[in-house]
């Protein structure tokens, strides 16, 4: 019985070695792999990025790296965001030249809709993108640019054009055209969109201050 007891001892050793090597190996490929698809995939993802900023604000609004002028935002009302959010800003001949914005539609039909808004320096919307929404398929999601063209009318507005009155819904008198039965979900973005637009008038002064200079060794 107990010349037993060593050898079981052993057999659970060496699979304990066995499944111990494997995993090290597992983990080596793992690491290798990533290591060598990381930089594609990073590349990709800032692809996908700058598209869809330059379908917001044309380019040729800007000639500084958009991407690099990332800030953070606090959470803001205006904005519909309960987090922290992201801000670019774009400069051109190093004047600002505009922003973009994340914003929250908060009442949507199905909750949240997360959109992408950009804006010049004259404040006046230059695209405005539908980037998550929970909302019902063939019903409320044609505020979604894949489905439909709906979301470039607010290319041009700005916080007088239309005035105020008219930053509605065609249904409630305003300019906004939406379709009959699913006027929750256009009303939530056309709401966002123009908060949005407050919020960038309240805050311009300091988008446009030229960016802090870098210190450089003497």
């Amino acid at each position: 019985m107990t010349s037993q007891i060593p050898a079981a001892l052993k057999n659970a050793l060496r699979t304990g070695v066995i499944l111990f090597v494997f995993a090290l190996i597992g983990t080596a490929i793992l690491a290798y792999t990533h290591t060598r698809t990381e930089p594609t995939i990073t590349r990709g993802q800032l692809a996908e990025k700058r598209a869809l900023l330059s379908q917001v604000l044309p380019a040729t609004l800007y000639d500084n790296d958009l991407l690099a002028s990332q800030q953070s935002v606090p959470p803001d009302d205006l904005l519909g965001t309960r987090q922290p959010s992201a801000l670019w800003l774009a400069r051109r001949g190093g004047a600002f030249s505009g922003a973009v914005l994340e914003a929250v539609a908060p009442d949507g039909y199905s909750g949240d809709i997360a959109l992408l808004i950009g804006i010049d320096a004259d404040g006046t919307v230059t695209g405005v993108r539908v980037t998550a929404h929970r909302e019902t398929p063939g019903l409320g999601d044609y505020i979604d640019r894949a489905k439909s063209a709906w979301i470039d009318q607010f290319a041009g507005k700005s916080l007088v054009q239309p005035e105020p009155k008219h930053w509605k819904v065609a249904k409630d008198g305003g300019v906004f055209d939406a379709r009959a039965g699913a006027t929750i979900t256009p009303r939530a973005v056309v709401k966002a969109v123009r908060s949005a637009l407050d919020y960038f008038a309240r805050h311009r002064a300091a988008f446009a201050a030229p960016p802090p200079v870098k210190e450089t060794d003497a």
